[in-house]
């Protein structure tokens, strides 16, 4: 294939989240500095993760060596996993943040090449925590592995920072993609023309500020989601003297204002926020709305709070197709991300 076109000159797009699944990416987390004191009690939570996953779609893990393979295994076979849908990938990685280092694909059903790849730049959030060279080339390996073609744009991308509704429509952050530490030499109207050329998306909704705690400098994913084509959840604080207050309530207040590529105006759920997660003097970037839509089920973390059910239970009502579970991510989180940080999906 020709990849001097982009994406979107060549008929893909980037398909929703609920979409139907081929498969979830992951990266087995290994790295101790991500969850100092605290690596051993992710994998009991994540294996959990991978099980429910696993009931709807193949589960598609990078992994160092046959040693972190067996160690996963070891894990994952503790639960009640289909593991005849767990697959593991020689793709050796820095960390375990697969939205953000995974591929990003893309689908156009009249193609010869139904599915490509697309192979953004990534610096961990800014430089924020080398290296990140490994990190870097897993979408190009995956591609070359399966065969599908790669597109490579060349510029800073993370897939947290973007939220995708089907149709056309791409929500972010100025917080993430305008910081300096991304991509300093473009404008907005650039990188929205990068958003849309590799996304094959027509409209950009720009939110603001991330949550507090949020060390990607406010992705998307921990604040407002698209749960259908026209209706988003978004995370509002009900305490006015928490510091998140004030920044979820203005971005509240843009939703209300924004329109879909249709002219459409957003249906808005809120979505509570938990009490404050604080470990070792450290405000966590807990939020309800880092879950993962997989075929089987939306995954949704939870963290021993009073509001744990009731953002359960608001999810449900968004997503009648699909049972909504919670997972324990209190540990998870103190890596500063969660269930839907750690996956990435490659649509059927």
């Amino acid at each position: 294939m020709n990849t001097s076109n982009t994406p979107a000159q060549l008929g893909y797009t980037f398909p929703a989240e609920w979409a139907k699944h081929e498969a979830t990416w992951l990266s087995w987390p290994h790295k101790e500095a991500s969850w100092p004191g605290k690596l051993e009690t992710v994998y009991k939570p994540y294996s959990q993760f991978i099980a429910a996953i696993s009931k709807g779609e193949k589960v598609r893990i990078n992994v160092r060596d046959e040693a972190m393979k067996t160690l996963a295994l070891s894990h994952i076979t503790q639960t009640d996993a289909v593991l005849e849908n767990i697959e593991f990938y020689f793709n050796e990685t820095n960390d375990a943040w697969c939205r953000d280092h995974g591929p990003a694909f893309l689908i156009n059903e009249n193609a010869k090449d139904r599915k490509v790849i697309v192979d953004w730049g990534y610096n961990a959030w800014g430089d924020k925590y080398p290296p990140y060279d490994l990190d870097d080339v897993v979408p190009t390996k995956i591609g070359n592995h399966f065969n599908i073609p790669v597109f490579h744009p060349g510029i800073i991308m993370e897939g947290g920072s973007v939220e995708f509704n089907g149709n056309g429509t791409l929500l972010t952050t100025t917080a993430c993609l305008l910081n300096e530490n991304r991509n300093p030499n473009l404008t907005q109207a650039e990188i929205e023309a990068y958003l849309k050329n590799y996304y094959g998306v027509s409209k950009i909704l720009w939110l603001g500020d991330g949550i507090v705690g949020d060390d990607t400098d406010g992705h998307i994913d921990d604040i407002t989601r698209f749960v259908n084509e026209d209706t988003v959840v978004t995370v509002v604080e009900s305490n006015p003297l928490d510091e998140n207050y004030q920044l979820l309530q203005e971005n509240l207040e843009t939703l209300k204002s924004m329109t879909l590529e249709d002219g459409r105006k957003l249906n808005i759920v809120e979505l509570p926020m938990p009490s404050p997660v604080i470990y070792e003097d450290t405000r966590l970037p807990a939020s309800y709305a880092n879950f993962y839509i997989a075929n089987a089920a939306v995954i949704v973390p939870v963290f021993d709070d009073v509001n744990d059910q009731i953002a359960l239970d608001i999810l449900q009502k968004c997503f009648p197709d699909r049972p909504v579970i919670g997972i324990n991510s209190v540990d998870v989180i103190w890596g500063l991300g969660s269930w839907h940080c750690l996956s990435q999906q490659e649509p059927a």
